[in-house]
C-alpha cells in the first residue's frame, strides 16, 4: 500500500527526531521496565511484567508505523508551488458566501493539519472542495451541516 504523504522539510525533521527518541530513549526504558519486573519473581502471576511487555509491544508497533510512513514521505519545496490554482502547501483565502466571513487556510498533509494554526488537511471536506480551483471559482463543500459555498479570493504560498 503506497500511501504517499507530502510534507514540508520541517515536518520530516520532526518525524526523524520523534523516531530517534523512540529508538534511543523509549526502547531502552521499556527494556529496563521488563528487566525490573522480571526480577520481582514468578512471571506467570506478575502483572507488572505483563504490562511492561505490552508497553514494549505497543512501542515497537508505533516505531514500525513511523518507519513505514517515513518511507512514503515526499518532501515539498515551497519555491516550486504553482499558485495559479489551489494545491498542497498553498494558502487560500476563502469567502463563505452565506455568512460573508473571510478565512485563510494553508492546505497541508494530514500529518501537518492544525486548525488553530489555520492549516487544514488536503483530505478534509474544505481541502477536497477547494483543491484545483482558481481565483474567482466557487467551491461547493459537502460538510456535515450541508453544502457550503466558498469563493476563492486569493492563492499564495
Amino acid at each position: 500500500m503506497s500511501n504517499i504523504q507530502y510534507v514540508t522539510k520541517e515536518t520530516l525533521e520532526q518525524m526523524k527526531v520523534e523516531l530517534q527518541k523512540m529508538k534511543s530513549v523509549d526502547r531502552p526504558a521499556a527494556s529496563r521496565a521488563i528487566a525490573e519486573a522480571r526480577e520481582k519473581g514468578d512471571l506467570k502471576e506478575n502483572a507488572e511484567y505483563d504490562a511492561a511487555k505490552e508497553a514494549q509491544g505497543l512501542l515497537e508497533a508505533k516505531i514500525a508505523v513511523m518507519e513505514g510512513s517515513m518511507a512514503n514521505v515526499r518532501v515539498l519545496d515551497e519555491s516550486n508551488i504553482d499558485t495559479s490554482k489551489v494545491s498542497i502547501l498553498t494558502k487560500v483565502t476563502l469567502t463563505n458566501l452565506a455568512t460573508k466571513k473571510r478565512v485563510t487556510y494553508q492546505i497541508v498533509s494530514e500529518k501537518e493539519a492544525d486548525l488553530k494554526a489555520s492549516k487544514i488537511s488536503i483530505s478534509s471536506p474544505i481541502g477536497k472542495g477547494v483543491l484545483g480551483k482558481v481565483v474567482g471559482d466557487i467551491a461547493e463543500v459537502q460538510a456535515p451541516a450541508g453544502v457550503i459555498k466558498f469563493k476563492i479570493e486569493d492563492i499564495s504560498v
